[in-house]
């Protein structure tokens, strides 16, 4: 599906001849920042100083979108489209979010955890089902939903290959995504193709391995502007996005740029 950026009216005052003429004519607003809504779990969401080097992609995606459009990170860590629902988390984003906004929805990662009842979902009925509330929500408020495979996890079989790590999540949101209509952003196969480029021993400057710690699940400030370059990238290839919308897609996004607050007490 085809998205353009929703342009506000201009607000034209009609004055008087001699008004006008005189300069008194008051300039037309322009159009107002849409913002991008992300609804995901701990691989797009903002990290605090307590978890450096510890990046979400989302954290990143800023970097490579025009400053008139704002970045409103909603993931949070441990969630599944299940949990991020059922704790009124999609309430708290359908809340504020505004007609002409985005809201991309990436979950997998949990839902997968079939020993946690109240993450776990099953790919092809209740993962789909919690899908489609978040696609109504946001269409219901004249918003746009974008769905977003989830991003992979770095493993590597003993031949060096790739090796996937979502089962059938990436093609229960394929599915989904074209029945409803939905722009879908495949970032499990792209990172998938990353990984694979980049090899078992590179790949690990990508993600959030430390001298205390081997993750292969979240990234560090590299992994974290990799994995936003191909969302802005599917963002922009599916339209959801104009060029105008999109900056610095191949330029190199400094590390320093990512910051980690102090969480909140």
């Amino acid at each position: 599906m085809s998205l353009t950026r929703r342009q506000a009216a201009a607000a034209g005052l009609a004055l008087p001849l001699g008004l006008a003429a005189a300069g008194t004519a008051q300039a037309a607003p322009g159009p107002r920042s849409r913002t991008l809504h992300i609804a995901g779990d701990s691989t797009a969401a903002q990290k605090y100083a307590d978890a450096a080097p510890e990046t979400g992609w989302g954290m990143a995606l800023p970097f490579l979108l025009n400053r008139r459009l704002d970045v409103a990170n909603h993931a949070v860590n441990g969630r599944s489209s299940k949990s991020f629902v059922d704790e009124g988390r999609l309430d708290a984003v359908l809340a504020v979010i505004r007609a002409g906004d985005l809201l991309v929805v990436q979950f997998a990662h949990n839902d997968e955890k079939a020993e946690d009842p109240s993450r776990h979902t099953e790919p092809w009925t209740t993962y789909q089902e919690y899908l489609r509330m978040y696609v109504d929500g946001a269409r219901a408020r004249g918003a746009h939903p974008v769905l977003a495979t989830p991003v992979e996890r770095r493993r590597f079989d003993a031949a060096g290959r790739a090796v996937p790590s979502h089962g059938e999540y990436p093609a229960a949101m394929r599915a989904l995504a074209e029945r409803e209509r939905v722009p879908l952003l495949d970032v499990q196969a792209l990172s998938l193709a990353l990984w694979q480029r980049l090899g078992a021993e590179e790949t690990k400057t990508y993600f959030n391995w430390t001298a205390t710690e081997q993750d292969n699940t979240h990234f560090n400030p590299p992994g974290a502007i990799a994995v936003a370059r191909l969302v802005a990238r599917e963002l922009l290839r599916t339209r959801v996005l104009a060029p105008r919308d999109v900056r610095r897609l191949e330029e190199e996004i400094p590390q320093s740029w990512i910051t980690w607050p102090e969480a909140a007490a």
